[in-house]
């Protein structure tokens, strides 16, 4: 039930390695859509750098919302924002992606609009997975087992990205995460980001996920934790959604008000980053900020339910990761089928309280 969270093998393709004048200017990547799975990709991006030429640069085509992750990694030369990652890109979006004159393209999403858009951008050779008939458009498909609902899939999420840049000769990834640098000072925080900043040994909990509610671990379990800790640990701040601000407020209800803050809704992304990496520990859903705290080298913990630890776990060591396998999941829905989500009904406060204490 308690599980180390591990990427397990690399799914291995013949290596060819691109000529260097294939390079153009440089490597341009569309990243997933969702936070955590733009998180995962980034060790990818660690190993494409390897195979860059000096004069070339690493640009990272993204959804708007996550600018500010990109923003905050060194290893990243240009970012490009995708005012609908939805939509075919505006004429302004596809001139800066001609702009940048890269000679590659790699696709760490499914999506054969992107295929099609890169293409049109003038970007010669595409990497990325076969998917949705759009394999004409790639110099390079890789085919990936499909998903298995009610079973444990492997390859991990973060191994397939992986596979694709070794299949072009880049070197293995070291394990270790680029600093997240993020651009924002506390001077110019509100109070309550301030506020935050000062407490003690802060739990930073997450009890929210944009996927939707079957991921969702019972909001009376996070308040149990988030009490005990304040108790006996140190502080706790909740952060998440606009959305999930009320839900915060009910979570920190019997917490006294100076040893507790509830960002949710408060912050951006490069703000999220900066309260993640003073948390002594973190308490998540399966989600975003999961992904988030782990790439920052926080230690947590997850309660999983309808969705896949062998394939969406955090790629860190030290988090720990709570799961009952029941027949009925990973089911992978938004809404639990049955009403009931039983497959959390076995993970208790007073568990993920003591394997929190465990990680120091």
């Amino acid at each position: 039930m308690i599980l180390t969270p591990e990427i397990g093998e690399i799914p291995a393709f013949p290596v060819i390695r691109p000529e260097k004048l294939d390079f153009r200017d440089g490597i341009a990547v569309r990243t997933p859509n969702w936070l955590g799975d733009a998180v995962m990709c980034i060790p990818t991006l660690c190993m494409l750098r390897t195979i860059l030429p000096e004069y070339c640069g690493l640009f990272v085509v993204t959804p708007a919302p996550l600018e500010g992750l990109f923003d905050s990694l060194d290893i990243v030369d240009r970012i490009i924002p995708l005012k609908d990652a939805h939509a075919f890109p505006t004429l302004s979006e596809f001139d800066k992606l001609r702009g940048l004159q890269a000679g590659i393209g790699v696709l760490f999403n499914n999506s054969f609009r992107d295929a099609l858009s890169f293409k049109l951008s003038l970007i010669p050779k595409l990497y990325g997975a076969s998917a949705r008939f759009r394999s004409v458009f790639l110099k390079r498909a890789f085919a990936f087992p499909p998903r298995l609902d009610h079973a444990l899939n492997k390859p991990h999420q973060a191994a397939k990205y992986m596979s694709i840049a070794a299949a072009m000769g880049a070197q293995p990834w070291d394990g270790v995460f680029p600093e997240f640098k993020p651009l924002c000072f506390e001077e110019t925080f509100s109070d309550e980001l301030q506020e935050a900043c000062r407490l003690s040994r802060p739990l930073v909990i997450a009890a929210g996920a944009a996927y939707g509610q079957a991921k969702c671990w019972d909001q009376a379990s996070f308040a149990e934790v988030a009490r005990r800790w304040a108790e006996s640990e140190g502080s706790v701040i909740l952060v998440g959604s606009g959305k999930e601000r009320q839900a915060a407020e009910e979570i920190l209800h019997d917490i006294p008000a100076e040893k507790c803050v509830n960002l949710a809704g408060k912050t951006n992304l490069q703000e999220l980053i900066y309260i993640l990496k003073r948390a002594s520990a973190v308490l998540a859903n399966d989600s975003g900020v999961m992904h988030l705290a782990a790439g920052c080298g926080v230690p947590g913990v997850a309660p999983f339910g309808s969705t896949d630890p062998s394939a969406t776990s955090p790629v860190s060591d030290k988090w720990r990761l709570i799961y009952d396998k029941l027949p009925c999941s990973p089911c992978f829905k938004r809404i639990c089928p049955k009403g009931t989500k039983e497959c959390f009904r076995s993970i208790t406060p007073e568990l993920v309280f003591t394997e929190l204490k465990k990680l120091g």
